[in-house]
């Protein structure tokens, strides 16, 4: 699971997330990739369950890269435990992603394997997605 190894605080407060990606919204490493179109916080299990769709449908060909790291700290409570006495103990990790934000791109597959593989990714993450490919793919030499 994607944690990072240290912290500098063990609890951080929850933020507000507004705007558009400032970084991380244009294809960097592959010909294709997936893009955010909503806020939501992604946690290091679903990134994984995500990574590992791709990887399975790819066959282990090709190269993927996974654009988002959880490294925001999330709290909570016991169940049943009245108000007051302090924050709660850390969880887990999440990755903050607003709309335009990257999360997997890939290369080194044909666009049909590569569309159907960010597809069976985008059905294990908590926001909706849109598959978007490099401005200069050529769709006729697949040289694969």
């Amino acid at each position: 699971m994607l944690q990072p190894k240290k912290t500098k605080f063990r609890r951080q407060q929850k933020g507000r997330m507004k705007g558009e990606a400032q970084r991380g919204h244009d294809l960097a490493f592959g010909s294709f990739g997936i893009k955010a179109l909503q806020y939501k916080w992604i946690t290091g299990r679903q990134i994984e369950a995500a990574r590992i769709a791709v990887t399975r449908y790819m066959q282990r060909q090709g190269q993927v890269w996974v654009r988002i790291f959880p490294d925001k700290p999330i709290t909570k409570k016991p169940a049943e435990v009245r108000m007051g006495k302090g924050k709660g103990a850390p969880e887990g990790f999440v990755a903050p992603v607003t709309p335009g934000r990257l999360i997997f791109e890939i290369e080194g597959v044909p666009f049909d394997v590569a569309k159907e593989a960010l597809r069976l990714a985008a059905q294990k993450l908590p926001v909706t997605t849109k598959f978007i490919v490099r401005r200069d793919y050529d769709y006729q030499n697949q040289n694969l």
